[in-house]
């Protein structure tokens, strides 16, 4: 067997991923010029990320397009799995899920899943109360997104209400889950607790529960980071066994750290900037650590220019912080040309970020008191 060049599991992304092999790998679909066409038609206009293919692959997004012409409208689900407090990468498929809910004005569900971040914990010490915290904190990162209470429903898995409701509908996706498909889908062995074999149930719950809840079946289309999809196959063939749709998926591309070749995690100090990060810790964090494309020496740089496919500050600016097309287009000539220097490159990213966490910090703080208006209540 080929030695894999990269990894990407729902618990573990290593090395350069290649996303037209990740395509081929998972089975998915790309999507076509023809297929976003078809989304501007009721959004009157493509988000950025779906432009520059920051989401970049789905499955049955066809079929729930189909389904929305008829009258037969979707409700979106995505998730949260708090093991931290978080970071801008983290909140990405949330902002993009925004404009989705905005565009096609539908219901959201988002599942915060403390008891999936307890089950797989390596600590033998762990406890669920220390999830269920970061949970309510992740909470009040997702709200300051802008999201509206009336069409948004939180459920906290550990949380007994919500805990109840899908625990009912949970082992009726059990019951169809034998231990063989779970140890081909996710890499388990029989050293595994059995709660990380039944975990997969309960984060398949959300993409039907409206269903139940409504008494009539109604399409799920699922925004998520492309390392999720592992689960959501296990679910799209057991959920039409049960009666219900497959729900459609809309991939995002794993948004790449601060430095070279690896994605934001709390446990590589300086890879990320994190949503409670002061404008003094962004700027050192950018300046001194973010990855550079340009040349070794300035000499060099202003006559052969920078590569911003491999400078962090542009990936990011590119990725969330610069929707504007035009502007984009501009730096990425100009730091090619040599023209615009990483020093100048940076300074733009860190204002940006800078903007952006001033924004969302007050909003988070505003979150603390509408968090339960987001929880659903039934």
């Amino acid at each position: 067997m080929a030695k894999q060049e990269f990894v990407v599991t729902p618990w573990e992304v290593k090395g350069k991923i290649d996303y037209s092999k990740l395509i081929k790998e998972f089975g998915t679909a790309p999507l076509t010029p023809e297929l976003l066409k078809r989304i501007q038609k009721h959004t009157g206009e493509l988000h950025y990320m779906l432009k520059r293919g920051i989401f970049f692959s789905h499955r049955d997004l066809n079929w729930l397009l189909d389904e929305y012409e008829k009258g037969n409208k979707f409700f979106l689900y995505t998730g949260r799995g708090p093991s931290g407090k978080m970071h801008i990468g983290h909140l990405v498929p949330f902002i993009f899920t925004k404009w989705l809910q905005d565009k096609f004005g539908v219901e959201l569900w988002i599942q915060f899943t403390d008891d999936e971040k307890f089950l797989f914990s390596k600590d033998p010490e762990a406890k669920l109360e220390t999830y269920t915290g970061y949970a309510l904190e992740n909470a009040l990162d997702v709200i300051a997104a802008g999201f509206d209470h009336k069409k948004t429903h939180f459920l906290l898995d550990s949380k007994p209400e919500h805990a109840g409701i899908m625990y009912r509908e949970a082992i009726k996706v059990a019951k169809r889950l034998t231990a063989s498909t779970a140890k081909a889908a996710f890499g388990f062995e029989d050293s595994f607790n059995v709660g990380e074999f039944f975990y997969t149930s309960m984060q398949a719950v959300p993409a039907f529960l409206p269903s139940v809840l409504k008494g009539k079946n109604i399409p799920c289309l699922i925004p998520l980071g492309v390392d999720q999809d592992p689960h959501f196959r296990v679910s799209r063939d057991i959920l039409p066994k049960l009666g219900f749709y497959k729900p459609a998926l809309l991939h995002g591309k794993l948004i790449a750290g601060l430095l070279e070749g690896g994605k934001m995690s709390a446990s590589i100090p300086h890879s990320a900037i994190w949503l409670t990060d002061t404008e003094k810790e962004v700027r050192e964090k950018i300046t001194k650590h973010a990855f550079s494309g340009g040349r070794d020496t300035l000499e060099e740089h202003r006559k052969y220019g920078g590569n911003p496919d491999a400078d962090a500050s542009f990936q990011w600016l590119y990725s969330f912080f610069e929707p504007d097309d035009k502007k984009i287009q501009k730096i990425y000539a100009d730091y090619k040309s040599g023209k615009m220097l990483t020093k100048e490159l940076k300074e733009i990213f860190i204002e940006k970020v800078v903007a952006f966490l001033k924004k969302h910090q007050a909003a988070r703080e505003k979150a603390r008191n509408q968090l339960d208006k987001f929880m659903y209540r039934g």
